[in-house]
């Protein structure tokens, strides 16, 4: 069975305390055909110098951008694999991801994207949020309306797809901030549902400085937006909203 090719991209701006962990676990993969670029919106800080030993075995753009989300589409459109996806330069993959997920695209030629577990660290990895964790993987053995339509289960860090479907949905929409992954995941919902698979794959850190972190009430305001450009339905809307401040309403009380 011949593995399909995946690129992965990772943009970043003056991430050096968490990039080296993010390149490592992408490399340290070992996948056949793997093609791995940084979208580096030049940093400021020493994110270069970390990303120097590894220079013979990614391609690395350093350059202004427009944000993450121009970052990621100028990925994208560099990208030549049969598989891709992005990884933020504070998250990683787990051991045998790209394995586990080249595997499955294989094995499922009629699939067009995959979303899989994933874990959440605070800064030093410590794992945290269970009970969220387990919450989204619950839902995502209900149906695709149920886990798109009432939240956003989908973890981003471990969803990959096939790069073809750019050519029918397009590429992410630059005008969002937070939540140009749950628009994407919104477009390529109405083309197919993803295969779900139940074992983590990644990691996704929320920190200080990160926009889950810092920035939540925002994020679900444009969460709740998007949602409403894609939900014909009124009740999904309305318990998309009820559900959305419960969550908020959550997030102040932890803090």
């Amino acid at each position: 069975m011949r593995l399909p090719t995946i690129t992965v991209i990772t943009p970043s701006y003056n991430q050096g305390q968490f990039i080296g962990q993010t390149v490592e676990s992408v490399l340290s993969q070992n996948y056949p055909g793997l093609e791995y670029i940084v979208m580096d919106g030049g940093s400021t800080d020493d994110t270069l110098a970390v990303l120097e030993p590894y220079m013979s075995r990614l391609t690395l753009i350093s350059e202004p951008d427009r944000g993450q989300t121009d970052a990621i589409n100028k990925g994208l459109h560099r990208a030549t694999g049969d598989i891709v996806c992005w990884l933020n330069s504070d998250d990683y993959f787990l051991p045998n991801a790209l394995l586990t997920v080249g595997h499955y695209f294989a094995a499922h030629p009629d699939i067009n994207w995959l979303t899989a577990d994933c874990l959440i660290v605070d800064e030093s990895g410590q794992l945290i949020q269970q009970p969220i964790r387990q919450y989204k993987k619950l839902l995502r053995n209900l149906s695709n309306h149920a886990y798109l339509g009432l939240t956003n289960a989908v973890c981003q860090p471990a969803t990959f797809w096939r790069r073809s479907v750019h050519e029918r949905v397009g590429y992410l929409n630059e005008s969002l901030h937070f939540t140009m992954d749950y628009d994407f995941w919104l477009r390529l919902a109405q083309e197919s549902p993803p295969a779900v698979l139940r074992e983590p794959t990644s990691a996704f850190r929320i920190h200080g400085q990160s926009k889950g972190g810092q920035q939540y009430v925002e994020q679900f305001r444009e969460d709740e937006q998007t949602m409403r450009q894609y939900a014909r339905s009124g009740t999904i809307r309305w318990l998309h909203q009820r559900h959305n401040q419960l969550i908020v309403s959550l997030y102040k009380l932890l803090k």
